[in-house]
């Protein structure tokens, strides 16, 4: 035997069990530094009094959450996410029903598979000024609506119910494009066999549907059930730019913002953002406990 040879073969060995960790090396060093680092920061700010401009930290222990906790005006503001969470349940059965139907050979299919995708690409900030003169008084709808014969002007975000609808409907616009890929991947890739089968065992569509289709999406329809969740509970951009939390449509994401940034309360927004964090993660395993994702087998 050649104990040079033995050696060589070591260290090259060493060598190939080496290289995975290097090519994680980055990845896992921008992991660490642009999302572990601060939210390790968020929770050292949550519990201090910093107003985000002075060098100096206060340590007040649990005083901000005792205090998130003691306001129930800070706890109102998820009464807001109601109508983004009814929202996301038209946005996932749109999104659904248009992946189903183009998932079988229909005419034009890549064209409205691209204009339904669209809205997800277009900036938020261009979408919130978009539907702004959209739903203006006397702007785009009311003009569309006196085309139909509804005369009248409308103030469609001045009061606290038609704006939140509002608002909503526009969050159903631009991300059902999301969902819609997800659910047409998804579709696309349960066999085409299984089609084939049903069809000459005379199912029409709804029953391909109901026993091939739904049984196959399921782990990706449970994991856009989750995204609905916790895209409800965390809406900003788009109330944000349109109202600016105005005429009731402030969520938990404005107020913390507020709260930073109009208040330099950095330490109790910190803490806000701890407990949106918490409740999110609550509300997502509780969801995996209910709906387990189990291997689907149509075969």
């Amino acid at each position: 035997m050649d104990p040079g040879g033995e050696e060589r073969g070591r260290a090259v060995s060493g060598r190939r069990g080496l290289t995975p960790w290097l090519f994680l090396l980055v990845p896992v060093a921008l992991l660490v530094v642009f999302t572990y680092a601060p939210v390790v920061n968020m929770l050292v700010y949550s519990l201090t009094d910093w107003d985000g401009v002075s060098p100096e930290l206060s340590f007040t222990g649990l005083g901000n959450y005792a205090e998130i906790f003691t306001r129930p005006a800070l706890f109102q503001v998820f009464f807001v996410s109601g109508y983004y969470l009814a929202a996301s349940v038209v946005q996932i059965g749109a999104a659904l029903y248009f992946a189903t139907v183009l998932s079988f050979r229909t005419r034009f299919r890549n064209f409205f598979k691209g204009v339904l995708f669209f809205p997800y690409l277009i900036n938020g900030v261009a979408i919130g000024f978009v539907f702004l003169y959209f739903f203006q008084e006397g702007g785009t709808l009311d003009s569309v609506l006196r085309l139909l014969g509804v005369s009248g002007d409308h103030a469609w975000l001045s009061s606290s119910t038609s704006a939140n609808v509002s608002l909503a409907g526009v969050s159903v616009w631009r991300y059902m494009g999301l969902n819609f890929v997800l659910f047409l991947g998804a579709i696309q890739s349960i066999p085409g066999e299984l089609y084939e089968a049903s069809a000459l065992d005379g199912a029409d569509r709804w029953q391909q549907f109901r026993h091939i289709i739904a049984p196959g999406i399921r782990p990706v329809l449970s994991l856009s059930v989750i995204l609905a969740v916790s895209g409800s509970l965390s809406v900003f951009e788009i109330p944000y730019i349109m109202t600016g939390g105005a005429t009731g449509t402030e969520t938990f994401v404005i107020q913390t913002v507020k709260l930073a940034f109009q208040f330099n309360k950095t330490g109790l927004a910190s803490a806000a953002a701890v407990v949106l964090l918490v409740i999110v993660l609550l509300v997502t395993w509780v969801q995996r406990r209910l709906v387990p994702d189990d291997k689907v087998d149509l075969v």
